[in-house]
């Protein structure tokens, strides 16, 4: 018997709210030798509850979905399986390739961010690399992530600055201006200037680009 045969399957755990994909993926699973499916969940609680059932070291790794429907989405359920002590890695399988979803995704503790769109010998191989601690990586997601490190970060002025941290605690312009200690006239300047520079057009889209770009504490 080989090295390669000897060795233990990868027990995995699908968590996807729709059941046909699930099934999919198990029918798919099943053909590749060294990987067993051996739970699947179709929510971010469920997914927690059976990893909790199954007991630290039980489970190698969650195939994990990032739209859940109502309820914990894949990236918080990705950040509280990770934060267990001798919890499974995560492989993120999802249709959403945003700058957005694979930052928060790999910031949530992700091991690795794939596209449904993959062939199936690559997610195999993307299932063990995972299952090993190693990043895996879509192409695609993989160049999505160079070109934002190689991107400077927006500069902001000082000014700029406070009043993204304002905007941040929910304030309104009314209030911001009071905290700050200017006008409400100055404080709409300030905001078309930051929404040029992060390429936003609302409030909610400047706070998320910040977080996203690392501009707030």
């Amino acid at each position: 018997m080989s090295a390669d045969a000897a060795a233990p399957s990868v027990r995995v755990l699908l968590c996807d709210d729709h059941a046909v994909v699930r099934a999919g993926l198990r029918a798919l699973l099943a053909s590749a030798p060294g990987i067993e499916v051996v739970a699947e969940a179709g929510s971010g609680e469920e997914a927690l509850a059976r990893v909790a059932a199954l007991g630290p070291g039980g489970l190698d790794l969650v195939l994990m979905d990032l739209q859940l429907g109502a309820g914990l989405d894949g990236t918080e359920t990705t950040r509280r399986l990770t934060a267990l002590p001798g919890g499974p890695r995560v492989l993120v399988l999802t249709t959403y390739d945003t700058d957005a979803d694979i930052t928060r995704a790999v910031e949530a503790g992700a091991t690795g961010y794939l596209l449904k769109a993959e062939q199936p010998d690559d997610l195999f191989h993307a299932i063990r690399t995972a299952a090993e601690g190693r990043t895996a990586l879509s192409p695609p997601v993989a160049g999505r992530l160079m070109a934002r490190m190689r991107a400077p970060r927006p500069a902001l002025t000082d000014r700029e600055s406070d009043i993204l941290r304002q905007l941040a605690r929910g304030l309104g312009n009314r209030d911001i201006a009071r905290a700050l200690f200017i006008s409400e006239a100055t404080v709409k300047t300030h905001l078309g200037r930051i929404y040029a520079k992060l390429g936003v057009e609302t409030r909610s889209g400047a706070v998320a680009m910040a977080k996203e770009q690392r501009l707030l504490p």
